[in-house]
């Protein structure tokens, strides 16, 4: 009898500690962890936004959250991880042109070297060699490349079926799209659309489970997505200061 309590406690504290480490994941997806809190936030349309948001909620909860758990399910993980390598070889390509606008020689080269190494002996991406021989991904999108060079951020707004974004990062979605060489290189319509709708649900699959842990302990959902969305993207443009360089 004496033995029970502690037992019980180990295990709220092990559920405890799943949730957390739940949270913490979904936090990198939504945004990553930055160097320090939002101390002020830019969300002036902010009934729009949880309208909007609340619309993305249903449209998830109907249709791309079942689309993805039976993809979980039912897909083979050599399907699903080549999936996930193939489209990353792809990000990998423009993140490679972001770094080398943002003036990173260093990272361009390094997540240039991954795009043709698993482009010739990946089979065009569908396998990561590059990770196995060690060699480092740098993701890089036009939005933050125009926040390095110093645009501001402006509201934060949350865009139909796309989520969490601001002004800039709007705009450079619209760039990054633009040249997505998915977009660029596939002319058959069916390919395209059929790839696009691939690509989402596949995403979406690596986040299965975490959003019913965020309902369960955000207080205020929207709250935290914006919050978590705008420290990745203030971390993500933040220019290397002097003191960066003596560590």
């Amino acid at each position: 009898m004496l033995g029970h309590p502690p037992l019980q406690n180990e295990r709220r504290l092990k559920m405890a500690w799943s949730r957390f480490g739940a949270i913490a994941l979904l936090t990198a997806f939504l945004g990553g962890c930055a160097s320090g809190p939002v101390t002020s936030v830019n969300d002036p349309y902010e009934a729009t936004n949880r309208r909007i948001s609340a619309f993305n909620d249903e449209v998830d909860a109907s249709i791309l959250r079942p689309a993805a758990v039976n993809y979980k399910k039912s897909a083979p993980e050599w399907v699903k991880d080549g999936v996930d390598h193939f489209f990353g070889n792809l990000r990998d390509a423009w993140s490679t042109v972001n770094n080398g606008l943002q003036a990173k020689p260093m990272e361009a080269a390094e997540t240039g070297l991954r795009v043709a190494v698993n482009t010739v002996f990946g089979f065009f991406g569908v396998f990561d060699v590059a990770t196995l021989a060690g060699i480092e991904r740098h993701t890089a999108d036009f939005g933050q490349t125009l926040g390095y060079w110093g645009v501001e951020p402006g509201p934060y707004v949350v865009l139909p079926l796309l989520g969490p974004s601001t002004v800039r990062d709007t705009a450079g979605w619209v760039v990054d799209n633009r040249y997505d060489l998915w977009r660029t290189e596939i002319e058959s319509t069916g390919l395209y659309y059929g790839g696009s709708a691939l690509r989402l649900v596949d995403k979406r699959a690596g986040f299965v489970g975490m959003d019913k842990q965020l309902d369960q302990m955000a207080l205020d959902k929207y709250s935290f997505t914006r919050d978590a969305y705008l420290q990745r993207r203030r971390a993500a443009t933040r220019r290397p200061s002097p003191e960066d360089g003596d560590d």
